[in-house]
């Protein structure tokens, strides 16, 4: 399995496409989906890690109003992505007003997917994150 790594900085165009790494175009090149994520950012996912996402979000039966619910938010803030010739994602219209995406944009790898975050939500994150860590004991 791959994992993402990295952050990127980049520059989304009055259109609304975003570049994605040139290191992981090729992982993207059999689908590509973007999900409004949990945190205020988006999650990309290849064809086969949103496969396996998907499964998780489809474990309570559907007759149960979990089951429901849980389908609701995940499906229905997932949009299919394609890259272009120049490896750029156009990013649904509600998924930028979502994460407050416009101008510049950080791709960070998240493991199992990359995420697209507003600059400012994404340092505000990385300040939470380093101060779990010293109250955790954690290290990065």
């Amino acid at each position: 399995m791959q994992y993402f790594l990295g952050r990127y900085d980049y520059a989304m165009d009055d259109r609304g496409r975003v570049p994605i790494p040139p290191r992981y175009r090729e992982l993207f090149t059999m689908g590509a989906m973007l999900n409004q994520g949990p945190d205020p950012c988006l999650r990309l996912f290849t064809a086969e890690s949103f496969q396996q996402q998907a499964a998780l979000y489809t474990r309570e039966p559907a007759l149960e109003r979990a089951g429901r619910m849980t389908r609701h938010g995940f499906f229905a803030n997932s949009f299919s992505v394609e890259l272009d010739r120049q490896g750029r994602i156009l990013i649904p219209v509600p998924l930028r007003a979502y994460a407050k995406l416009e101008g510049s944009v950080i791709v960070s790898g998240a493991g199992e997917w990359l995420e697209l975050w507003n600059p400012e939500a994404f340092e505000a994150e990385m300040a939470a994150v380093g101060r779990w860590q010293e109250q955790s004991g954690a290290s990065s």
